[in-house]
């Protein structure tokens, strides 16, 4: 089943529930997918890729607004964005835990020899194409950066 058919059928069951906060992310999710479809021409459906790195950014915006929102002291703001984002992330595949991306990202510098800081473009790379939709990049970030420090 494609991603719009899942989120419209979440959608319908939002909406019986009259659950506002889900209804407002799937409405942002159908709208990010109607927007992609129209950037790439004649409507055709978005590659699995493409939809992944669709609801990662949905994701990640509702985390930084959370973010923001906390620094104002705006604390009922920041849940609803949170609230957004665990709706959101329902449609992500399994997220890894940080020692199985620990364990790609020491195997990945085996393979290139990377020594430092210097290669940290190389590494994230081959991570960002081998963790594609499993980890976000900031996760990867992270770790490569204690790994080659």
């Amino acid at each position: 089943m494609s991603l719009q058919t899942e989120v419209m059928t979440a959608m319908k069951a939002a909406m019986k529930a009259k659950d506002q906060n889900a209804l407002a992310s799937l409405r942002a999710i159908k709208s990010a997918i109607l927007t992609a479809q129209t950037e790439s021409g004649a409507g055709e459906e978005l590659s699995e890729e493409q939809e992944i790195k669709m609801l990662q950014k949905l994701v990640k915006q509702r985390k930084d607004s959370a973010a923001v929102y906390q620094e104002q002291g705006r604390e009922e703001m920041a849940q609803e964005e949170l609230d957004q984002a665990a709706v959101i992330e329902q449609f992500l595949p399994e997220q890894l835990s940080e020692e199985k991306i620990e364990e790609v990202v020491a195997s990945i510098i085996e393979k290139t020899g990377a020594s430092g800081m210097q290669d940290m473009g190389k590494v994230m790379g081959l991570a960002s194409q081998e963790l594609a939709g499993k980890a976000d990049g900031k996760t990867i970030s992270t770790i490569v950066k204690r790994k080659l420090a």
